[in-house]
This record gives structure tokens, sequence and C-alpha cells, in this order.
């Protein structure tokens, strides 16, 4: 996992950037005081440090960053992304993984995804299982499951080290 070296202040509209699409990062201060640390992915450290804590402080994020997993998203061009990766999606899949993306790691479910999917209704149960599993399928590359919540509906998770969800099912 690559953790983004900035610097602070010089690169705050940088920072920004790298926030807003969790990527994990190290802010070096040179001056001032250090911004408000917004998450997980993110550290600072002066400057002035030695190599050796800037370096123990970019592993714990990148530690960090594996456990909770950079958050996919969706761009314009129907776009998966994910940590380093990305892959293309159809419109009906766009649709389902959008929906699952901005609840990333909670439940989506059956009804609210197939009317994310098509508006105007008329599509069968079967529909839906048969894209959710094209969708499962397409983001495997991207280490990213859907998994299937009984009676509820569906969660995208990201998968861990050994193949299995960071999350119980």
């Amino acid at each position: 996992m690559n953790v983004e070296v900035v610097h602070w202040p010089a690169e705050q509209a940088r920072l920004h950037e790298l926030r807003s699409g969790g990527i994990p990062r190290l802010v070096v201060v040179s001056t001032g005081e250090p911004p408000v640390v917004v998450d997980c992915l993110e550290d600072w450290v002066s400057s002035g440090a030695p190599d050796s804590e800037r370096d123990a402080r970019i592993v714990g994020i990148a530690r960090r960053a594996e456990i909770h997993g950079a958050l996919p998203w969706m761009d314009d061009d129907g776009l998966l992304h994910h940590r380093d990766g990305w892959v293309a999606l159809s419109p009906v899949e766009q649709s389902l993984a959008g929906a699952l993306v901005e609840r990333y790691g909670t439940v989506v479910g059956r009804e609210a995804l197939a009317d994310r999917a098509w508006p105007n209704g008329a599509q069968t149960r079967n529909a839906l299982d048969v894209h959710v599993l094209r969708l499962r399928r397409r983001i495997v590359s991207l280490r990213l499951e859907i998994r299937t919540v009984r009676s509820r509906g569906y969660l995208m998770q990201a998968v861990n080290g050994n193949g299995n969800g960071t999350h119980e099912g």
C-alpha cells in the first residue's frame, strides 16, 4: 500500500485531494501547527524528525490502510476504483455499485438496489441476482466483495489478505 508524503503547509490543496480520495498520507510539517488529522489513513511528523520515525509512521499508516481498507469510489466515466486498481462497469453495474459504495460496509436492501438499477421498475428478483453476480465477478480484481446478508440485502467490503472479508458476515 503506497503512502503519499505531503509537505505542510505548502501542499494544502494536495492534502485535501488525497483526503477526498481516501489515499493514505503522511503530512510532513515544516512550519506552524500541523493540520488536524481527520482519519486513520493520515498521520504527521515534523520535518526535522529522524528518518526512522518517518519510516515508522509510514509503516503504521500502511498497516491501518490495509486493515481498514481505502474506500472504493466511482468516477464520472463509470469506473470503480479501489486502492491502486479500477474496473469498467456496465450502466446497471454502475447503479448497483454506486449504491453499495455510498453505503460501503453496511447493508443495502434488495429493494433499494433494484430501485437504483431500474428506477422505472419492471425487473424481476432474478435480474437483480444475475447483475449482482456479474458485479461480484468484476470487482474481485479490486479485492472487493459483495456479501449477501440473509433477508436484508447486500453489503460491499474489502477482502483481507486471507481472502476473507474484513467484517463478519
